[in-house]
């Protein structure tokens, strides 16, 4: 049990989450962190679909990293995240067809993610399905948390809303106040992006 979550693996899932995020560190990903997040709740189910993806494929691939030939690895990865992601679109059609709906073709470019490539080939190839697994879990979730914070700063503001109902109360409306029209679209998430990006750096600033 101590070997499960050794510091090592401790490291490789809590690493994503903060000093070593795909997003805000690596700037990974920021595609879809501009196209989904204009609501809450399709930026979650972007983001676990995106945790689950990469979870499962990092340890498929980890289970079979020794027997795949080198000239043909990137295609192997290709075919077992396109797999996952094929099945993951169709609950989603099957369970939450509003969503699949907005998400409309990002769920299908999740495939060509950086994150999801990049974790397969930097890190699954090289360590056991274990370690794989936690890295895929650090990345999706460090990934998810920020398509969080931006949909729940674009929905907020931009229609007075989360999870389309509405939280800014009446009275604010009575007085004057406005919702944000420029949030619901795409260019505001990109500066929301950036903020995040400029708080977390200057947070972890003499950590890093």
């Amino acid at each position: 049990m101590s070997k499960l979550f050794s510091k090592a693996n401790k490291e490789a899932l809590t690493g994503p989450l903060n000093l070593n995020n795909p997003v805000v560190v690596q700037v990974l990903g920021i595609c879809s962190a501009l196209a989904v997040t204009s609501q809450l709740k399709p930026a979650i189910v972007m983001g676990l679909s995106v945790t689950i993806i990469t979870a499962f494929s990092n340890l498929v691939i980890s289970l079979i990293r020794n027997t795949i030939p080198n000239r043909i690895r990137i295609i192997v990865q290709l075919v077992v995240v396109a797999a996952l992601v094929t099945i993951v679109a169709q609950v989603l059609k099957a369970f939450a067809y509003d969503v699949s709906v907005q998400l409309s073709v990002y769920v299908g470019l999740i495939i060509t993610n950086c994150i999801l490539m990049g974790r397969l080939e930097a890190f699954a190839m090289m360590n056991g399905p274990w370690e794989s697994f936690l890295d895929g879990i650090g990345n999706g979730v460090g990934y998810a948390m920020v398509l969080v914070i931006v949909g729940f700063v674009r929905e907020l503001l931009g229609s007075g809303c989360l999870f389309g109902f509405q939280v800014v109360p009446q009275c604010l409306y009575d007085w004057g106040y406005m919702n944000n029209g420029m949030m619901t679209m795409p260019a505001m998430s990109l500066i929301i992006v950036g903020c995040v990006l400029w708080v977390h750096r200057s947070i972890n600033k003499e950590n890093k």
